[in-house]
């Protein structure tokens, strides 16, 4: 018996809840139906579902008679999403569960014939027995059903024993159940590292084995994986978990690279770009934004290429912009938003400035500080500190310049503009840009202070 009521929130009850009367309901039409999967795991651990998945005998077209809003996403598969009753739901089938939380999926117990794409299955075949529908699924703390109307769990698989005892194990033959769906050996690191559990033995070495056939996962998908790992408060775990399986080598050779790479120990007591770069991602906050997460795995990748041992010390000459290009290819195969580029690589390239804040003069500063996203920026220097020296002080600095400059100081209204410039006989061109640019420093810095003056100051400095 299980008690689920003390883990809800308000949203989460109300789908819950929802959940349950679809189990009803279809009982009452006489097909069996149970809680299945991730949510039933997560009951088990009193930790609050994100998405609840209902598995039972009826037919997707029974299924969409007995509920008519139901949405036919993967009938073909013997999948369906009920919407809960605020109606909000994302059809697509592959949308991240988070975008799909107002919907229950309501999946027909099957068995699955063939794999030959590696992810989707050439056939089903739909079945009476959840014994026969929990046999092909991944892992066994992900393999129980639950009744939630009386709480019984059924654990065909010994799945609430390897939750007990913090084990990640495929259920049946490991190397099946990879080669059924290559993107299940992300998922095993990804469990492993959120719940601190340990990879059973045989599934830990059939993803040894395995590990090279990641690449068959479209990269949307591996992204996807490895987002959730960064962002979700355990991505060094996640990473010497993939570093350890394989995968990271045949995903990411960029990080793997980092191993070993030695340091100037005055800046970085800790230990190579890889260990730094692992204690990093232990400093994030969480949740994590996905672009501030990327953002800290990347910020050092130019370092392997541009590790030189110089008379001094080691150097790194160059590894900012070096570390650019590459995480721009990364975000571009890994197919990134452009959006979602530009800010993980500005991270990348902003990120040694931070060094230099406490000379800046007043105006580049006041445009450091109001680059888009600053707080992603801020919060991965005080990362990237913490993971090496451990020295605060310029974050503290910023953090003061941020409570003292007000907005109207930080990015003030233009004291002159284009039209001005024309008025007063310049012709456009290239040289506007300067003008405007030198106008803006000279009020960033208090320098001038009006219309008047800024005009003075351009017919003064920039003679038409």
């Amino acid at each position: 018996m299980i008690e689920i009521g003390s883990v809800r929130s308000c949203n989460q009850a109300m789908l819950n809840d929802f959940a349950t009367s679809i189990v009803r309901t279809l009982r009452q039409h006489g097909f069996p139906a149970y809680l299945v999967g991730g949510c039933v795991r997560d009951l088990l651990l009193r930790r609050e579902p994100k998405d609840y998945d209902v598995a039972t005998d009826a037919t997707p077209q029974q299924v969409m008679e007995i509920f008519p809003e139901t949405y036919a996403v993967g009938a073909q598969f013997g999948v369906v999403l009920v919407p809960a009753p605020d109606g909000r739901v994302v059809s697509d089938p592959a949308a991240d569960q988070s975008t799909r939380c107002h919907a229950v999926e309501v999946a027909t117990f099957r068995s699955d014939i063939g794999y030959s794409d590696g992810r989707h299955p050439d056939e089903v075949r739909f079945s009476r027995q959840p014994e026969e529908d929990v046999a092909r699924r991944d892992f066994t703390i992900n393999g129980m059903l639950l009744d939630p109307l009386s709480g019984e769990v059924l654990d065909f698989v010994g799945g609430r024993k390897d939750l007990e005892a913090g084990i990640v194990r495929a259920i049946g033959d490991p190397e099946r159940r990879f080669a059924e769906d290559k993107l299940r050996m992300l998922r095993a690191v990804r469990f492993a590292a959120r719940f601190e559990y340990t990879i059973e033995p045989a599934t830990l070495s059939a993803i040894q084995k395995l590990a090279g056939q990641i690449e068959a996962v479209s990269r949307e998908r591996v992204r996807d994986e490895l987002t959730r790992m960064l962002t979700e408060g355990h991505g060094r775990r996640a990473f010497l978990l993939l570093d350890e399986t394989g995968l990271l080598r045949n995903i990411l050779p960029q990080i793997t690279a980092m191993k070993g790479v030695e340091q100037p120990a005055e800046f970085h007591p800790e230990g190579d770009v890889f260990v730094h770069t692992l204690l990093l991602l232990d400093n994030l906050p969480h949740p994590c934004p996905p672009t501030l997460a990327w953002g800290a795995l990347l910020h050092d990748v130019g370092k392997p290429p541009t590790f030189r041992v110089a008379p001094d010390r080691i150097r790194f000459d160059g590894h900012v912009e070096v570390g650019v290009k590459m995480a721009e290819e990364i975000c571009q195969r890994l197919r990134f938003s452009k959006d979602e580029t530009a800010q993980i690589l500005a991270l990348v390239e902003n990120h040694m400035r931070f060094g230099h804040v406490t000379r800046m003069k007043e105006s580049t500063l006041k445009k450091f500080l109001r680059m888009p996203s600053f707080d992603e920026h801020l919060t991965l220097h005080r990362a990237d500190c913490l993971a090496s020296h451990g020295n605060l002080s310029t974050y503290g600095f910023l953090r003061q310049k941020l409570a003292e400059i007000p907005p109207e100081k930080m990015r003030p209204s233009p004291l002159v503009t284009g039209d001005d410039l024309i008025a007063a006989g310049h012709v456009p061109g290239p040289k506007f840009r300067e003008i405007l640019t030198a106008v803006e420093d000279a009020q960033l810095e208090g320098r001038l202070l009006s219309r008047d003056q800024a005009l003075e100051f351009v017919h003064r400095e920039f003679p038409a």
